[in-house]
């Protein structure tokens, strides 16, 4: 049995991988797109010290840990999938939804922890898990990882497939096909699937084939039927065929009308595998998926741009070391065995699954399936009206800030600010910031026309985590359409959601309008994500957004973003200042309090200056979609903490921070969580909604729908686990409470 733990993702150009963090890599001035890479001064990094001390009645460790709290975060979507409340087809898409999670954390995160134990860094953790070290952080990861995958399948097999066989939505086997489906079946299978196989049987003179990342396969124990003198009786072989990825892993059957019918598109393979290997008998089949570690390595080079140097590990990635084998539970052993040696994988790393190996590919289900009663209502957000005087939107922002909160409020009034601003030729500057867009963007179109009369600048993130090809793609393109393209600070991610217009209004007066906001630009996911938009022509605010964008393109530093909170340099100091004036308040006996949405809550220093302030009276709400190290509910540390998380019909994506501050409220919005690599290795930018208006509807609408929930709502426990919040007599859904506003085409 191998014992080697898969090694760390190298550049194909260089003898060791630097990773490209602001403590590994050097930063450089705003970068054009065929710049090459000059070395400067390190990133900074915010020393924030630790003021929470632990004594005899507190748990032995302040903080939860990570790895397991995310674990956590996908079993409450797993619940949504078992929740027979929710709609059949989409309890499968939540199924499939888990799926993808977990081979995004296995690939990065798994990897992750394996690579560093691997290269040393095995010493106890004492601020996270007790002080357990890696290899037993790991262990105990690894029980948790087997134990999720189980109830993964069990959903599947015992409750959804069945749920989905009643309503005669059937996906079958090979021998469940009758005569007129098999026909069809193997039609398909000989004009569509047959020319794009290769199969390869395993020996000296074939050697193992180069399994790419994720990609889904068919292992074959064989026996020769041909004899030799040199074999007379010959051993077993393995065989292994490539599922195409090209091709539909469901495949449509014909069926009864009101009856629809599918077979696995590797079920169909598996049934031909004897014409594939002809002269061999097949004593035992299995589909097997091996996850590599897809962790971002990059060279520093100045020969080398930013670009060529993520296309180039993007290569590397499809090749990094295996970190997990999935496989059918069925596989005959000596098949797993060759597998898991052939892979370098301890006995750990190997996950024994029914069929379908891969259930992320069950999330075409629902759309290959004409029942709309099995599906969540149709919604669309409601759009924006100009006030009767206004002409445009330039004309609204003259006289009022817009607030929206996606996808109860369209998205296309974010997309017409872009497209208008480019067509309109009263506008002669555009910037902005894209960090993941949708394939047929329009604003990607709407800024490469706008460069043909006016400046545009545009600044990428080329590493945005499995979206780096496409960015790549947009860039070029974007580029060659006349678009001033930048790359932002190296070893800081552009995550800022930013984008800013130069307009000579009617009047002479030149004035700059933008929009702000906590979700990428892309259309796609704000139909499916929780996000605010403000749309403003404040000068304060439009001023500070230039500073970020001359900080982006050229590294230039100025005394103050106020009245923004800007990552890796103000952001972090700020909100600790920010949590220390309620602290303050309460101290005195004035108003305090603070009610904060996130995705994440990682950041110890945060945490201990939450403790804190919960010590000193404030009292907390944290509505914490996913991972949170913060143990609320403990005597003396932080019983007026509260923290609750929401996973429902929307992926809640929005970040909202609200402050009482002494009876004068404030509320800020923005692009970061409460994670270190937001607050000090990422270009982040935070916001205040300064209109009362505006400020009302954040707390009294929206976080309060949120705190009010009492059916999608989890409450996180002292000890790490999650409870369903208790109801009352009267069920509250905050996200169907936000949607039928948004129907009845108001506030509340």
């Amino acid at each position: 049995m191998p014992d080697k733990k898969p090694s760390s993702v190298q550049s194909s150009h260089a003898d060791k991988p630097v990773k490209a963090t602001p403590s590994a890599v050097k930063r450089t001035h705003g970068r054009s797109l065929t710049e090459a890479l000059k070395p400067e001064a390190k990133t900074p990094q915010t020393k924030r010290p630790s003021s929470v001390k632990v004594d005899a009645h507190k748990p032995k460790s302040l903080f939860f840990d990570r790895d397991e709290s995310w674990m956590l975060f996908n079993q409450r979507v797993l619940e949504e999938a078992e929740d027979a409340c929710n709609p059949l087809l989409e309890r499968v898409k939540f199924l499939a939804i888990t799926a993808s999670n977990l081979d995004e954390f296995v690939e990065i995160r798994v990897a992750s922890l394996l690579q560093r134990i691997e290269d040393g860094f095995d010493q106890p953790q004492r601020a996270d898990g007790g002080g357990l070290t890696l290899q037993q952080r790991l262990d105990r990861l690894s029980v948790v990882l087997h134990n999720f995958v189980d109830a993964q399948y069990k959903c599947w097999s015992r409750k959804l497939r069945p749920a989905l066989a009643a309503e005669k939505i059937r996906i079958l086997d090979w021998k469940q096909l009758d005569e007129r489906a098999r026909e069809y079946a193997l039609r398909f299978y000989e004009t569509e699937v047959d020319p794009l196989l290769t199969p390869v049987t395993i020996d000296p003179s074939h050697p193992f084939p180069r399994v790419l990342n994720k990609a889904l396969c068919i292992a074959l124990l064989l026996h020769s039927k041909r004899k030799t003198r040199a074999m007379p009786k010959p051993v077993a072989s393995l065989g292994v065929v490539t599922v195409p990825r090209a091709l539909p892993r469901l495949v449509a059957l014909p069926s009864e009308k009101g009856c629809f019918d599918f077979i696995l598109l590797h079920k169909l393979i598996e049934s031909q595998v004897e014409r594939m290997f002809r002269g061999y008998e097949v004593l035992s089949r299995a589909a097997f998926r091996v996850t590599r570690n897809s962790n971002l390595y990059l060279q520093e080079e100045e020969s080398r741009s930013m670009l060529e140097s993520v296309r180039a590990e993007l290569y590397n990635r499809r090749k990094g070391d295996a970190v997990r084998m999935e496989i059918e539970s069925t596989a005959a052993p000596e098949i797993v065995e060759r597998l898991r040696t052939n892979f370098e994988l301890d006995k750990w790393q190997v996950f024994l699954t029914e069929s379908p190996v891969n259930l992320t590919r069950l999330m075409v289900l629902p759309g290959l399936v004409s029942r709309p009663e099995l599906k969540y209502s149709e919604f669309h957000g409601r759009h924006y009206h100009l006030a009767s005087k206004s002409k445009n939107l330039f004309d609204e922002l003259r006289s009022h800030d817009i607030l929206l909160h996606h996808p109860y409020d369209s998205y296309a009034t974010v997309e017409e600010f872009i497209e208008s601003a480019a067509a309109d030729p009263a506008v002669v500057s555009m910037k902005q910031t894209l960090y993941r867009t949708s394939d047929d963007s329009p604003l990607f179109n709407a800024l490469t026309e706008a460069a043909q009369s006016k400046e545009v600048t545009v600044v990428v993130e080329l590493m945005a985590r499995f979206d780096e090809a496409s960015n790549i793609r947009w860039a070029r393109e974007m580029e060659d359409a006349g678009v001033g393209v930048f790359l932002g600070i190296l070893g800081l991610k552009t995550h800022c959601k930013l984008a800013l217009m130069v307009r000579r209004d009617p009047d002479g007066v030149i004035r700059r309008y933008a929009h702000l906001g906590t979700g990428n630009y892309n259309s796609v996911t704000a139909r499916l994500y929780t996000d605010i938009s403000l749309l403003t022509a404040r000068p304060e605010i439009t001023s500070a957004i230039q500073s970020v964008f001359r900080y982006l393109t050229a590294e230039s530093d100025v005394e103050s973003y106020a009245p923004l909170l800007v990552a890796p340099l103000t952001l972090a100091p700020s909100l600790l200042q920010l949590i220390g004036r309620e602290t303050a308040h309460a101290k005195v006996g004035r108003p305090s309090g603070i009610v904060a949405k996130m995705n994440a809550l990682l950041d110890r220093a945060t945490i201990e200056a939450l403790y804190e302030a919960s010590n000193a009276g404030v009292e907390i709400d944290l509505i914490v979609r996913g991972m949170c190290s913060l143990r609320p509910g403990v005597k003396g540390l932080s019983e007026r903490i509260r923290v609750r998380s929401i996973v429902g019909r929307f992926l809640e994506h929005s970040r909202i921070f609200s402050f009482t501050n002494g009876g004068h409220p404030e509320v800020f919005c923005g692009s970061a969580d409460w994670m270190p690599r937001n607050l000090v290795e990422r270009s982040e930018a935070v916001f205040p909604v300064d209109d009362p208006a505006l400020s009302e509807r954040l707390r009294n609408e929206i976080l309060a729908a949120y705190l009010a929930d009492n059916t999608k709502a989890r409450l996180l426990q002292p000890d790490g686990s999650y409870v369903r919040a208790p109801q009352n007599s009267t069920a509250f859904n905050a996200q169907e409470r936000l949607m039928q506003l948004s129907r009845n085409g108001h506030h509340l």
